[in-house]
């Protein structure tokens, strides 16, 4: 087993990261290379498709260089596990020549689709096929955008000549030298095209948004065998690419999200939060997106996932524009050093509210202000704010699925500091737990293809391999948050 290592490539929005995970999920070479996004006028969000791929094969030389000078052997590294950004995708013809650049997940030009698609009254269909809502966020509405304001795409979705992908099934087109046209459960969830119950594409989505014609890749399990790759020459041998998943759903499974009940959340700028749900779809009627958690050749867990818009960007506005700290690290001493919030609140609508209140066009409020206060209180009202809105959504999650949390994993930035940490446990009334890997998607990614090639025999052994490196329990000024949480949501409720 130790001499199985796992390449596991982690193609993001900003970068790729590269690792190579020993067969104990251990890091053993990690590099990450700069990708560059076109930010254009009109909120358009895109990338170039070759620049995607050759930005992964550049970062895999490097991992591999690195590999060597440390003594490794080539031949050791035998699996390949990919994890990617999500909603981006490319649409390319028969000839694997791309017809656009791709299409960011950030990117905002469908907004006008989406609002034709709600006046034609399609939210419920998509709801209730693909778990999903009308919104920019997803591919399909940016590609219907195409289609519409794209001759030549256009002409090649008519003709049954474009091919289209997230950005898996690129790399993976690309990487297989065109032989190998897939994606898998969680990355086809986020489409638009998926649905939920057949766990196929939707023939009738499809035919509604007129995209009849696309041809679309065949679905597979996150963990299975997807072909084969010597990475454009720099392998002798090429690798099994045995695992593909989104990256969100990669963190799931590498935190351990492996029972019903358990979730995650990545905190970051703002926040993903992805809670298993089972093995069967459940519908939210809160706000909540329902999409595949991960998939194995045995099994298929589902999840409802909450986004929320400000979380480290909160801390941000308050550095940058108030001046409060220089440093984000300062702020946890500084909201230790008073003992409650002192009346003050933060509704952090920077730029709306997210899940559960999709309210957008709400404004940001610092409430409860007196002279009694100092900046100490309004530092601990915007960590407070974080935990806050974790539990709006997971109390709307337990509500839509009757499901109790029965445990929180953490990754990102802000789990940094434990004070916020501590104030998630308590208001949660849960165990919280942040492991020992920065890189959790493409530890999720690599733990994957060790499953789908043997190198783990099993979700057991997997759970045996996590590494906590912080554990959190309710402490007892819990009641003390729940009722400090039940006044922040009375101010969201009285101002909404």
């Amino acid at each position: 087993m130790t001499n199985n290592y796992i390449l596991a490539i982690d193609q993001g929005t900003s970068s790729t990261k590269c690792i190579i995970f020993d067969g104990q999920g251990k890091v053993v070479t990690k590099v990450t290379e700069p990708l560059k996004t076109h930010y254009l006028a009109g909120g358009f969000v895109e990338q170039e498709p070759e620049a995607i791929y050759q930005n992964v094969l550049e970062a895999v030389k490097k991992c591999k260089d690195t590999f060597l000078l440390a003594g490794g052997n080539l031949a050791d590294i035998r699996y390949c596990g990919i994890s990617n950004q999500r909603e981006t995708f490319i649409i390319w013809d028969k000839n694997g020549k791309p017809l656009h650049n791709a299409v960011v997940w950030q990117c905002k030009r469908s907004v006008s689709v989406c609002d034709q698609l709600k006046e034609q009254g399609l939210e419920r269909l998509i709801k209730e096929r693909t778990g999903l809502i009308i919104d920019p966020y997803f591919s399909g509405t940016k590609l219907v955008w195409l289609y519409q304001n794209n001759t030549a795409i256009k002409q090649a979705i008519d003709n049954n000549e474009a091919y289209f992908g997230t950005v898996d099934t690129w790399l993976l087109y690309k990487l297989t030298n065109g032989k190998v046209y897939s994606t898998d459960h969680t990355n086809a969830s986020r489409t638009l095209f998926f649905n939920l119950q057949t766990l196929n594409w939707d023939t009738d989505i499809l035919t509604v948004f007129g995209l009849s014609g696309l041809n679309l890749p065949q679905i597979k399990p996150s963990s299975a065998f997807y072909g084969q790759s010597d990475f454009d020459g720099l392998f002798n041998t090429p690798l099994d690419i045995t695992a593909m998943i989104g990256d969100s759903h990669a963190a799931a499974f590498g935190e351990g999200c492996f029972e019903q009940g358990t979730a995650k959340a990545t905190l970051g700028t703002g926040c993903s939060i992805l809670m298993n749900i089972g093995n069967k779809p459940t519908h939210s009627a809160n706000g909540m997106v329902t999409t595949i958690c991960w998939s194995t050749e045995e099994r298929i867990d589902y999840a409802l996932e909450g986004v929320i818009v400000s979380c480290g960007a909160t801390i941000e506005w308050l550095k940058n524009e108030l001046g409060i700290f220089t440093e984000s690290s300062h702020t946890e001493q500084m909201a230790a050093s008073v003992p409650d919030n002192n009346g003050v609140y933060i509704i952090p609508a920077f730029s709306g509210l997210g899940a559960p209140h999709w309210n957008m066009n709400r404004k940001a409020e610092i409430i409860g202000l007196t002279f009694d206060c100092n900046k100490n209180h309004v530092v601990r009202a915007a960590l407070e704010s974080i935990p806050f809105q974790i539990k709006d959504v997971i109390a709307t999650m337990e509500t839509d699925t009757k499901i109790a949390l029965k445990k929180l994993m953490v990754n990102g930035g802000i789990t940094n500091n434990h004070l916020v940490l501590q104030l998630i446990a308590d208001v949660l009334k849960c165990e919280l737990v942040k492991q020992d890997s920065p890189d959790i998607s493409a530890l999720g990614a690599a733990y994957l293809a060790g499953l789908s090639s043997g190198v783990f025999k099993s979700l057991d052994e997997i759970k045996q391999l996590k590494n906590t490196a912080a554990s959190f329990t309710p402490t007892n000024t819990q009641n003390n948050m729940q009722q400090y949480y039940n006044e922040w949501l009375s101010h969201i409720k009285r101002s909404s």
